[in-house]
């Protein structure tokens, strides 16, 4: 599929089963979306493709058949930017820059943070699903259009971004 003219990605993780309404409602107006893993069921993903296009890989906790779908690590390009996509930041086997990606989403950790390191733009959209301790549950939106390129959290109990 040619992602080439998209300019607007939501991104989402750690849903663990769960889908919750304020998620949908966070991607929609998404051109693509983007799953960094541990879905938990295949309905999740039967929903998010009702908002957008899906491009989702597997988690640590993504068991059985159905998951036989879901590939560890997933690479695209969309707009001007070269995405790799992977549950777990540790697991990451490459070099970003030396690869050519410009941006590496994974999840795995629940936290919602976004950092730059080598010109290689790093996003972890949070959980999305039960919440955690006491970390928010957060999807993610990407804007391509413009560099430098933009990052919005919306925290799906209190409907704040940053």
């Amino acid at each position: 599929m040619d992602w080439g003219r998209i300019t607007s990605i939501g991104l989402i993780s750690d849903t663990h089963g769960l889908l919750r309404d304020e998620a949908v409602d966070g991607l929609r107006g998404s051109e693509l979306i983007i799953h960094a893993g541990d879905v938990g069921n295949p309905e999740i993903l039967t929903e998010l493709r009702q908002v957008a296009p899906v491009i989702a890989v597997k988690g640590n906790i993504d068991r059985g058949p159905w998951t036989s779908e879901l590939p560890r690590t997933a690479a695209l390009q969309a707009g001007a930017a070269n995405i790799y996509v992977l549950h777990s930041l540790e697991e990451l086997d490459l070099d970003p820059k030396v690869a050519g990606l410009d941006i590496v989403v994974s999840g795995h950790s629940h936290v919602p943070k976004h950092s730059e390191r080598s010109g290689v733009l790093y996003i972890n959209p949070g959980s999305a699903g039960p919440r955690r301790f006491t970390l928010p549950v957060t999807v993610a939106r990407l804007d391509l259009g413009a560099k430098p390129w933009n990052v919005t959290f919306t925290d799906l109990l209190g409907g704040s971004s940053r």
